[in-house]
């Protein structure tokens, strides 16, 4: 039985690592690693994207991953399949499919933007309003959230205006989205930075200020969760193994490890609802899939010290 949390912790390796790598793993071993990951407690599974399969072949299979994850609910109560769309197109093939939320890319960085979904960040937000139109017609319980992109600097911009961060998140609210969250796209945030733009988030948007979600570029991922956490952030993504980054982001690599992050808040007395010894084994069916890709994790290749409890 899931029980109350002290922070959320969202899954997004399936989607957010699986985009990164150059193999496709198959859709069998797909479905085995999302069982897997919501036998060890998450509630919130990022289990793909839909997009067009020519740009991301890893994601062909999507609709039939949401499909599968779709049946765990039944051994899961309030499990949550979420997939990512960049657009309406996207949104109405996933609406369809049945998932229980929606996330959308959206930049703070213009030059990141057009790489990623070949739109400006203001089109971007246009684009928003159609989709949230959408979920408001046909599944007006599916929630929508934006992560906003290269939030803390961007390697193809260079520095990224807090104004303008600001400003978009604002602008994400206006057009209807439930939430908005915070993404360190290219690992440039530090612990002073990412306490800062949250603070102003959480004082601009309110109930609508969402996630972290950090990478671990230059190694600062769990010392920038724990700074969101200090200024009221409960709600990470990561992803097993630490597998992630954007394709169309140089340089950007390497996510928060969700076995790292769990162990640190379960050690602060901090509840995320997930065991940790099921989470170490949900990386066996991620080798399984990938086999040779690198997957990373202090936690798991140290063990749980002597006489640990949860």
């Amino acid at each position: 039985m899931r029980t109350a949390l002290d922070v959320h912790i969202s899954e997004v390796g399936p989607r957010d690592g699986l985009q990164s790598v150059k193999a496709t793993m198959p859709t069998a071993d797909k479905c085995r690693w999302i069982d897997a990951l919501a036998a060890a407690g998450l509630s919130e599974i990022e289990v793909g994207s839909f997009v067009p399969a020519k740009l991301l072949p890893q994601m062909a299979d999507v609709a039939a991953v949401v499909r599968h994850a779709l049946t765990l609910t039944a051994i899961y109560p309030g499990l949550r399949v979420m997939a990512l769309v960049p657009n309406r197109r996207g949104a109405e093939a996933a609406l369809t499919a049945g998932v229980h939320k929606l996330t959308l890319p959206v930049s703070a960085s213009e030059a990141h933007s057009l790489a990623n979904v070949r739109k400006t960040s203001a089109q971007m937000v246009e684009e928003l309003r159609s989709v949230v139109a959408l979920r408001n017609e046909v599944a007006p319980g599916v929630p929508v959230e934006v992560g906003l992109s290269t939030a803390f600097g961007c390697t193809l911009q260079g520095a990224v205006a807090e104004d303008d961060v600001i400003r978009l998140a604002l602008a994400c609210v206006e057009a209807g989205v439930d939430e908005v969250g915070l993404s360190d796209t290219t690992g440039m945030a530090h612990p002073a930075q990412v306490r800062r733009l949250f603070t102003r988030l959480r004082a601009e948007l309110g109930a609508h200020a969402g996630a972290a979600h950090m990478h671990n570029t230059r190694g600062l991922g769990l010392a920038n969760c724990l700074a969101a956490f200090d200024v009221g952030v409960r709600s990470f993504d990561s992803s097993l193994g630490g597998l992630g980054g954007c394709p169309y982001a140089p340089g950007a690599s390497g996510n928060v490890v969700t076995e790292d992050l769990v162990f640190m808040f379960e050690a602060m007395g901090v509840s995320t609802g997930i065991d940790l010894q099921q989470l170490f084994a949900a990386r066996e069916p991620l080798k399984a899939g990938l086999p040779g890709e690198p997957v990373y994790g202090m936690t798991p290749e140290a063990g749980l010290p002597r006489g640990w409890r949860a």
